[in-house]
């Protein structure tokens, strides 16, 4: 059985002709940890010599195959000077695999990492001997595993693929003023989404009026400080990027509506030096985001209603009471401890342009890991409050609504959508020389596998494509290089450490037989997590559409 306290050092096989020539994760970083039965975060600590580029970090659950997890940068190329660098978390007792790469990207050959913890080595077969191993022996090492590599998925688009149809057809979209866009999955071929392909869901229409000269965001409420910033103001500030997958929460909700998804690059500044500048009460608990955008809403079901108001209009209700019809501004909120997340960003670039109108211009919020509706565009207050905000957003529209049985009780359940839930989807099948490949996306998580099901039939793991640099294209057809995309993205000081993009993934099918056949896909997250079957008891209870993130069945025909 494997155990771990902490790990203590890596060593390589075969050795890689001094490309990388040692590799340390030193119990002095993180001695001891096992909260929730996992690392946090951790340093790695690189020798290199002759290496200019980078290096590609796997790891895997136990009976999956290796899955990339992260990029390290080794810039010390001279001396056997050392780079330190940061590896997302891992469950406990996951081995670890490191591929070399040259800066221009090209692969050098296999480095396979055996990772080994300060109590014994992490391999079913225990009784080979330190010494042995770490000589870096070959027929020990063979003798203890065999190990599998996983490489770069192939990219999206590949010049003379032919792609295999669906038969599963889905309907077209019907008319809508709420939702555009949405792009077939079969078409899905670069990793960043370009925006005139992104879909688009507005619930009060797109504002008449975005002038970016008179724009405003106001910091209000309970602040000690309250401001009013210009976009010349935000545009001042700290710069940062994030590859972040947008997904509207009704994502396959209905048969038509199941590609409201795009991946893109936002730009803009952090949010939570704002929050603290403007010095945030103690009794907030509290903020919300209000875009310019408004539109009509009636509040029915309210038994306190007593007046109009000023601008409301009232009309009976069945039960006596009165249904009050309002303009309401679009508006979501978060806790003070989510807002505060310090990758949220008031946005005003996307993929390196001006936001379009349809997408927020000027300025948006951007809340990483969150459904699409909390993603405010047309932002224009920031207010913090010491109670919860009720508007249609948060209490009358995108709440899950559950019917769960207890105890032999039926118990309704009413919760507001909230952060992105583990996600895939089989995107097309495609053939090649004879050969078919299943081709498809994951995303609301960190990733770390993906598995294909033909015909309900066992599970096959799919190979992930390499993960994207800091803020980086992993996929995006483009003239540089990944290194070199890798490379600008550091220097630009960009963030994509936590896994907020999707991760592209193929499962070659080879020749399967000719006929009619059912493609199915599950994630994996780094927490262990699996993305839940259709009947799955917390989907199967749901009685509204939103957060639907069971797994996805396509039907193809194979000729």
């Amino acid at each position: 059985m494997m155990q771990s306290v902490y790990w203590e050092s890596l060593c390589f096989f075969p050795p890689p002709d001094s490309l990388l020539t040692t590799a340390e994760i030193g119990s002095d970083f993180f001695p001891g940890v096992q909260s929730a039965g996992r690392f946090t975060h951790r340093r790695l600590k690189l020798s290199a010599e002759g290496l200019a580029g980078y290096a590609h970090v796997c790891s895997r659950p136990a009976g999956h195959a290796w899955q990339p997890i992260h990029y390290i940068q080794a810039k010390a190329v001279k001396g056997g000077q050392c780079a330190s660098v940061q590896l997302c978390p891992l469950p406990q007792g996951w081995p670890i695999n490191i591929t070399a790469f040259r800066r221009n990207g090209q692969h050098p050959g296999e480095c396979i990492a055996l990772v080994r913890e300060s109590r014994e080595i992490l391999m079913d077969n225990q009784d080979i001997s330190r010494r042995t191993i770490l000589k870096g022996g070959g027929a020990a090492f063979t003798a203890m595993t065999t190990l599998r590599v996983t490489t770069p998925a192939p990219a999206f688009g590949q010049a003379g693929e032919e792609v295999i149809p669906w038969l599963d057809t889905l309907p077209p979209p019907p008319p809508s003023d709420v939702n555009d866009n949405l792009q077939p999955w079969e078409k899905l071929d670069s990793w960043i989404t370009p925006a005139e392909r992104f879909f688009n869901v507005n619930h009060y229409g797109q504002p008449d009026s975005l002038d970016e000269s008179a724009w405003r965001v106001g910091i209000t409420g309970l602040v000690a400080r309250p401001r009013s910033l210009t976009i010349a103001d935000l545009k001042a500030r700290e710069r940062r990027e994030v590859d972040f997958t947008l997904e509207c929460s009704g994502d396959n909700g209905f048969d038509w509506f199941s590609s409201a998804i795009g991946n893109a690059r936002w730009a803009g500044t952090p949010l939570a030096p704002l929050l603290e500048q403007a010095d945030v009460l103690r009794q907030a608990s509290e903020v919300v985001f209000y875009g310019v955008d408004r539109g009509t809403a009636t509040i029915r079901d309210n038994g306190g209603i007593l007046t109009p108001g000023q601008t409301g209009e009232v009309q009976p209700d069945s039960d006596g009471g009165l249904d009050l019809t309002i303009t309401e501004q679009f508006a979501r909120s978060m806790s003070i401890d989510e807002a505060l997340n310090r990758d949220n960003l008031l946005c005003y670039e996307m993929n390196g342009q001006p936001l379009p109108p349809q997408h927020g211009f000027p300025v948006r919020l951007i809340a990483p890991g969150w459904y699409g509706v909390a993603n405010v565009k047309w932002l224009t207050r920031i207010e913090v409050l010491d109670r919860r905000h009720a508007g249609r957003f948060m209490s009358r529209d995108y709440i899950n609504i559950r019917e769960e049985q207890r105890d032999g009780q039926t118990v309704w359940t009413f919760t507001t959508v909230g952060p992105i839930r583990l996600k895939s989807a089989p995107a097309r099948v495609t053939r090649q020389n004879g050969q078919y490949t299943v081709k498809g996306a994951a995303w609301g998580a960190p990733i770390s596998g993906v598995e294909v099901q033909i015909d309900d039939g066992p599970w096959h793991a799919a190979a992930l494509d390499s993960p994207a640099a800091p803020a980086g294209l992993s996929s995006q057809a483009g003239d540089k290089s990944q290194a070199n995309m890798l490379d600008s993205s550091i220097s630009r000081g960009n963030n994509n450490s936590r896994g907020y993009a999707w991760r592209f993934w193929s499962f070659k099918w080879e020749m399967p037989a000719s006929g009619k056949h059912t493609v199915r896909s599950r994630a994996f997250d780094v927490n262990g997590n699996i993305q839940p079957a259709p009947d799955d008891p917390f989907l199967a209870s749901k009685r509204t559409y939103w957060e639907s993130n069971g797994q996805i069945t396509r039907q193809v025909l194979i000729p």
